[in-house]
């Protein structure tokens, strides 16, 4: 929504999520091509700030967009196709294996968490610099990362957009194997942590839209990763066992139950995918 986010950041977030797929492959973004759908009564600045946020990440991250098409839509929508390039091996979800150790490349539930914020806060309380709704509104895909996990050797990737349990599942569903995470290895920022005490590890395991890359590899690799990149965190292991299971272990070393769900495009809509999206 506009109040949760901005056409302007619109734009840059439309960019941003096929940026981290890149990202997650190992591959620098190069070209892109929009294709936007929108009503008629549309006001025109609105579309010019919509183009003018994906001008800026494609800037920053040195893509060009070079082409697309505007067409009339009863509901506005946006397409993007994005090509990238790589000089290593391509990074997939399939190469996960029992004995890798599972990572992310940064902090999880920022963006859950500043969605929330937006939802539930009054408007003159909010600041547009709170680094909750930053990470919501101007996510920065992780290609610096990601080139880094290709060049170490990593084999299996993905970023985290449908919520870091689910999409640990869906890397474990595509290679075999299942995984167990534990809680007290999980980063978030302190703001998440002040703002929601309680709920920051729903919102972590749950939340979705953070962009950062989640990724295994032997313990040797790992180790060479960890060197090159000080933000991101070892979280748990690659296990055998059913395929996409995910076990998440709690401080205290009991199993923790799985009590809400990440993202799922296809189903109904349910209280904790509204609770995850704007």
């Amino acid at each position: 929504t506009a109040r949760t986010t901005p056409w302007r950041d619109l734009g840059w977030k439309a960019l941003a999520s096929n940026i981290s797929d890149l990202a997650a492959m190992g591959g620098q973004p190069a070209f892109a091509l929009v294709t936007l759908g929108l009503p008629p009564a549309t006001p025109v600045d609105k579309v010019q700030e919509l183009y003018s946020g994906m001008t800026e990440i494609a800037a920053a991250y040195g893509a060009q967009i070079i082409g697309g098409d505007l067409v009339r839509s009863p509901t506005a929508f946006i397409t993007v196709a994005i090509t990238g390039v790589t000089d290593d091996a391509t990074m997939v979800r399939s190469a996960a294996r029992p004995g890798h150790q599972v990572a992310v490349s940064g902090p999880v539930g920022s963006s859950a968490g500043g969605l929330r914020l937006l939802l539930n806060a009054d408007d003159n309380g909010l600041s547009k610099d709170n680094p909750l709704i930053q990470a919501h509104r101007r996510p920065h895909p992780h290609i610096a990362a990601g080139r880094i996990l290709a060049e170490s050797g990593v084999g299996a990737a993905m970023d985290v957009s449908d919520g870091l349990a689910a999409d640990l599942g869906k890397l474990g569903v595509a290679s075999g194997v299942a995984a167990r995470i534990m809680m007290d290895r999980v980063p978030a920022i302190d703001a998440l942590k002040t703002a929601y005490p309680a709920d920051w590890p729903a919102l972590a395991l749950y939340g979705g839209e953070d962009y950062v890359l989640l990724f295994t590899a032997p313990p040797d690799v790992m180790a060479t990763v960890l060197a090159r990149l000080p933000d991101a965190a070892v979280i748990g292991e690659i296990v055998a066992g059913a395929p996409g299971a995910v076990e998440i272990i709690g401080s205290d070393g009991n199993p923790i139950s799985a009590n809400a769900a990440g993202w799922d495009h296809f189903a109904a809509n349910t209280a904790a995918a509204n609770a995850n999206r704007s």
